[in-house]
């Protein structure tokens, strides 16, 4: 759980930094960043369960 705030803590320094710069923020649009995230996740779960099951 103190991984999840400090992810959201950095998350949000850097957007508070890029936005007092003037910089555009350096994230993708909401739903294709989700779920790129989402995509890694998965591709994630599938090697632990599927691919290193069979090495």
């Amino acid at each position: 759980m103190q991984q999840i705030f400090m992810a959201l803590f950095a998350g949000c320094l850097v957007g508070l930094i890029f936005a007092f710069l003037k910089l555009p923020l350096p994230a993708p649009p909401v739903l294709p960043g989700i779920m790129g995230i989402f995509g890694v996740y998965m591709g994630g779960l599938i090697y632990q369960q599927y691919i290193s099951a069979l090495l």
